[in-house]
């Protein structure tokens, strides 16, 4: 034990810290001197029960962690874990973060030149893999290990913003003496998650580091913007990738033979699906037995129920895997997965849309009704209430598809997922040498893609204002050009629009053009959110339940009369996509069969008067409100809330900083 936790003991007399200083925020250094921090720390060592506070403090929380992972208080530095040639290849493994992150690290160090600071980036697991900043300052980290090859996971050194931010998915700053060890209490450290586009899944972290003398509130928002930069590049390169994916495998496909396909990128997620394949997974979303801590060429004896061996080919480009491909042959086995079913897609894609209500009936209904008539279609709704859903079953299976297999492609494509100087290139293709970045053979743009099926252009609203009026002319004369290409490219493409946004109040702001909201929306529906559908949120959680259990091979779990009683009186304004979210949560930390009330988040309970969406004056306010509660919900993590609201993670910053968070 150290020789300041032995004095407390000798000196159990003193004055105790009030309990209000460890609860008041969540970081103690920012409201109490650091000697009170310490005696709060020397206290905790102690077993003083007043320190054991609830968990909202994730200062507490941490040391409470680190206590039951057995780390020694007095410890001095992180371990080393990798050097020499399990550094290049921990290196190597990490080559895609490394790469995002170069342009940023080049500059930091003559931007923390004489600043006591320095930038680091880390693996998933905590482990330091490259560092750069203050000379001075480097050398000081190296006598912690603070060092390429550095664990500074919460397992391996307690608490420290880099452990903590991975212990809890969210951006931490840790001063001083709120770290554990005795050791590290000499350093300040502000840390943010690193997630990998599309999933969510935690790549890395970045952190800023130094003596308590460089602590600053902004350098915790540096290193979240930093992170969110990673993000960025790495978003844009998997976009050209599974672009580059996506024509290598339309080249390979044959329309004699070929009832359909499977395009998925090299970390597993599914890119494209066409025909009748089985249905696995959203697009951008990671299929199940398929990741990236496997060589591609390993899929084939790992796929999914319904899904062959012997239609599985690797893609390599440039001299390396950048996915798979797997091609349905037309002719298949009656009595396997993808034997054509006795219903057609169209109907078997309307059944996948669960809800019994009147609204969803009525919406469901309307939507068949389109199904196979060439008009365009506006999906209008809040987020997560399944516009998707509605535009994949309206996209169905029209008149003649029978005969030749179904392979009518349908492509989505995101207005708010892709930098605005890229989404003319995206729509509408390039030709070699068109601009800066295009590809050496040019490429086509989802227009084409979509030739002979639907194109369904999502978070329409998100559309610059300059580039409105050459999609409403390719929509009028069903001919696109190519960036850099004169030449006109005939293209038949039925569209689909979906947006959570008022299109009309959109219009009259002139952020959206009259003329193409009216040949957008010729018809439109209007899938309800789940607080208007009475009676399908019981219909739901069973969906759920049986449907997760299974993909994930854990039991279901009960929930009973209380806790569906909770559920049922939530606004759920993420809508069905957070209700599915909950039951899956539910599964994954099951404990026990039955859901008790206590495992619910403050989230799930009733709102108060006035404080649902359906309270709420305005559509600004509700469109705030929404924003906020999906943020609480996700505990502050910025890329899972905007998974959930289903827009861009750009989108959602721009949100924030107009309604000033």
């Amino acid at each position: 034990m150290t020789g300041r936790v032995a004095a407390h003991r000798a000196g159990a007399g003193r004055p105790r810290l009030a309990d209000p200083v460890l609860l008041a925020t969540p970081a103690i250094a920012r409201h109490t001197e650091a000697s009170d921090t310490m005696e709060a720390w020397e206290r905790f060592l102690t077993g003083d029960g007043s320190v054991m506070v609830p968990s909202r403090n994730f200062v507490v929380a941490s040391w409470l962690r680190s206590r039951q992972l057995g780390i020694n208080p007095t410890g001095r530095s992180a371990p080393i874990v990798a050097s020499g040639g399990a550094m290049a290849l921990l290196r190597a493994r990490n080559a895609e973060l490394l790469a995002a992150a170069g342009e940023v690290f080049a500059q930091v160090g003559e931007m923390f030149s004489g600043s006591r600071s320095m930038m680091l980036l880390t693996n998933r697991d905590g482990v330091i893999l490259e560092v750069a900043g203050d000379p001075h300052t480097l050398g000081e980290g190296e006598e912690i290990h603070l060092t390429p090859g550095g664990d500074w996971r919460e397992q391996s050194i307690g608490t420290n913003g880099i452990g903590t931010a991975i212990a809890t998915g969210r951006p931490a700053q840790v001063h001083a003496s709120e770290h554990f060890c005795e050791g590290i209490k000499a350093w300040t450290c502000a840390a943010s998650p690193v997630f990998e586009p599309g999933t969510g899944a935690m790549l890395g972290v970045i952190d800023i580091s130094g003596p308590p003398s460089t602590y600053q509130r902004n350098n915790l928002s540096l290193a979240v913007s930093t992170a969110r930069q990673i993000e960025l590049v790495l978003a844009e390169r998997a976009m050209h990738e599974r672009m580059r994916l996506l024509e290598i495998c339309l080249d390979r496909v044959s329309e004699a033979d070929v009832a359909g396909m499977v395009a998925i990128d090299r970390r597993g997620r599914l890119v494209h699906s066409t025909g009748r394949v089985p249905s696995m997974v959203a697009i951008g979303q990671r299929v199940p037995g398929l990741d990236d801590s496997s060589a591609v060429e390993a899929w084939a004896d790992r796929l999914p129920d319904g899904l062959r061996p012997e239609w599985f080919s690797p893609v390599r480009f440039d001299g390396r895997s950048i996915g798979a491909v797997l091609v349905v042959p037309s002719q298949v086995r009656p009595g396997t997965a993808c034997a054509v079913p006795a219903r057609t897609a169209g109907e078997a894609d309307f059944d996948r849309i669960i809800g019994r209500s009147a609204g969803m009936v009525e919406t469901k209904a309307r939507a068949r009704r389109l199904v196979g008539k060439p008009v365009p279609v506006l999906i209008h709704g809040e987020t997560g209430v399944g516009k998707e859903l509605f535009a994949r079953a309206i996209h169905g299976m029209a008149a003649g598809d029978e005969a030749d297999g179904g392979r009518r492609p349908f492509v989505v494509f995101n207005c708010g997922a892709v930098a605005r100087d890229l989404l003319a290139g995206e729509l509408f293709g390039h030709v070699r040498g068109a601009f800066t970045g295009a590809t050496s053979e040019g490429r086509p743009g989802r227009f084409e893609m979509a030739h002979g099926g639907t194109l369904c252009l999502d978070e329409i609203g998100e559309l610059p204002l300059d580039l409105q009026p050459v999609l409403l002319r390719a929509l009028e004369e069903g001919v696109i050009y190519r960036l850099g290409d004169g030449h006109p490219r005939p293209v038949n493409v039925r569209l689909l629009c979906l947006t959570n946004r008022d299109l009309l109040a959109e219009v009259a702001a002139g952020r959206f053009r009259k003329d193409l909201y009216y040949r957008i929306s010729v018809t439109t529906i209007r899938p309800p959110p789940l607080r208007e559908r009475t009676g399908d949120v019981p219909v739901l959680i069973e969906h759920f339940n049986r449907s997760l259990s299974a993909r994930h091979g854990v039991p279901m779990r009960r929930f009973g009369p209380e806790v569906m009683r909770l559920v049922e009186a939530y606004h759920w304004p993420g809508n069905v996509r957070e209700l599915r979210n909950m039951v899956e949560s539910q599964l994954l930390m099951a404990e026990q069969p039955d859901v008790e009330v206590g495992e619910l988040t403050m989230e799930t309970v009733p709102a108060p008067p006035g404080a649902t969406i359906a309270g709420v004056a305005t559509l600004g306010m509700a469109e705030h409100a929404t924003i906020l509660q999906t943020i609480r919900n996700c505990n502050g993590n910025l890329a899972a809330a905007a998974r959930l609201l289903g827009v861009s993670r750009s989108t959602l910053y721009r949100k924030m900083s107009s309604a000033h968070f």
